[in-house]
C-alpha cells in the first residue's frame, strides 16, 4: 500500500525533471532559432538581410567581426527594426592567425581580432564569441597548440567579463580537441564563467556521436550549430568521400540529438551553418530546423 509519504516523496522526485522530460510526448525544445549572418542573400541591403530572417522564421542572427563602427551600428538598428538579436560574433582572425602560432605578430593580430569582436558583442548585445582556439599543424605540436591557446586566451578574460560577454570556444576541423573529454577538460581548466563550450553538432560525426559530445560537456555549452553531414560515393573517386548536405538528409541521428539536449536542459540558441541562400530556401532550412527542436 502507498504511504502518503511516498507518495509525497515521487512527486518531489518528479518535480526535479524538466517539464519535458516528464512527458511522454516529445514537446518543443526551449532553444532559440538562429541563423548566420552570412548565409542571407549578399545582393540585399542590411535592412533587407535582417528582415528576411526574421521573415522566414529565424528569432537570431549571427555575425562576422565588423571593423567599421558605422556598419556595426547600421547593423544593430537593422536588426532592432527586423525584430531578431544578433546573439553571437563569430570572430574572423582566427583560423589565418591562429593563438597558437609560435609567431608574436600571429598572436597579436588573433588577439586583436578577437577584441574587436567583443567589442562587436558589447554594442550589438551578443552574449558570445564564438572563438577557434588553436590550429595543430606541421609547425605546432597539440601540447603546444594547447599551452598557446590557454595562455592567450586567459589574456582575453579580465575583457571579456567587463563587456560581460562569454568567449565561446568551438570544436571544428583544426586536428585539435578530438574528443568530448579533452574539449570539457580544454574548458574546465580556465576555472572562468567566461570561457565556455560553443558546440557544433556536425563537426564531431567523422569520429563520434553528437549525442555522446552533448551528454559529455553537459552544461559547459553555451551555444549550438546545427549542419549536418554524410558520406557520399564518389564515382571518379571510386569511394566514399565525406560531405555537407541539408538538415536531416545526413548521417545525424537528430532524435538522439533531441534526447541529449533535452537531459542537459539547454536552453540557448541554435545557428544553422549551411550554404546561403534566397527566401525559399531559408523557409525550408527554417522547417527543418523546426522538426529537429519537436523532437520529430
Amino acid at each position: 500500500m502507498t504511504t502518503r509519504r511516498a507518495w509525497l516523496s515521487g512527486i518531489g522526485a518528479a518535480t526535479l525533471l524538466p517539464s519535458f522530460l516528464r512527458s511522454q510526448e516529445t514537446p518543443r525544445l526551449p532553444i532559440r532559432k538562429a541563423v548566420l549572418y552570412s548565409m542571407l542573400p549578399k545582393d540585399l541591403t542590411i535592412e533587407q538581410r535582417f528582415a528576411l530572417a526574421h521573415d522566414t522564421g529565424f528569432q537570431e542572427v549571427e555575425c562576422g567581426t565588423v571593423d567599421d563602427d558605422a556598419e556595426a551600428q547600421r547593423m544593430l538598428d537593422a536588426a532592432r527594426k527586423a525584430g531578431v538579436r544578433i546573439h553571437s560574433v563569430m570572430n574572423r582572425d582566427h583560423w589565418s592567425n591562429p593563438l597558437s602560432s609560435p609567431d608574436p605578430k600571429v598572436v597579436e593580430k588573433s588577439l586583436q581580432g578577437i577584441r574587436t569582436s567583443l567589442k562587436n558583442a558589447s554594442l550589438w548585445g551578443a552574449d558570445t564569441v564564438l572563438v577557434v582556439p588553436a590550429v595543430v599543424n606541421p609547425g605546432t605540436s597539440y601540447k603546444q597548440a594547447w599551452e598557446r591557446s590557454q595562455t592567450q586566451i586567459r589574456k582575453l578574460i579580465p575583457l571579456a567579463a567587463e563587456v560581460k560577454v562569454i568567449l565561446a570556444v568551438e570544436e571544428v576541423w583544426n586536428k585539435f580537441l578530438l574528443s568530448p573529454l579533452e574539449f570539457a577538460s580544454y574548458v574546465d581548466q580556465f576555472e572562468s564563467p567566461w570561457v565556455r563550450a560553443y558546440f557544433d553538432v556536425g563537426n564531431v560525426v567523422l569520429t563520434g556521436y553528437p549525442q555522446d559530445w552533448i551528454r559529455t560537456l553537459g552544461s559547459r555549452i553555451v551555444k549550438l550549430h546545427l549542419k549536418d553531414f554524410t558520406f557520399r560515393q564518389n564515382p571518379e573517386l571510386k569511394k566514399r568521400v565525406a560531405s555537407w548536405v541539408m538538415l536531416r538528409e545526413g548521417e545525424i541521428d537528430w532524435k538522439e540529438v533531441y534526447k541529449a539536449l533535452a537531459e542537459i536542459g539547454y536552453r540557448g540558441s541554435a545557428t544553422v551553418e549551411l550554404d546561403g541562400g534566397g527566401e525559399e530556401y531559408l523557409r525550408d532550412v527554417s522547417r527543418r530546423v523546426d522538426l529537429i527542436l519537436n523532437g520529430a
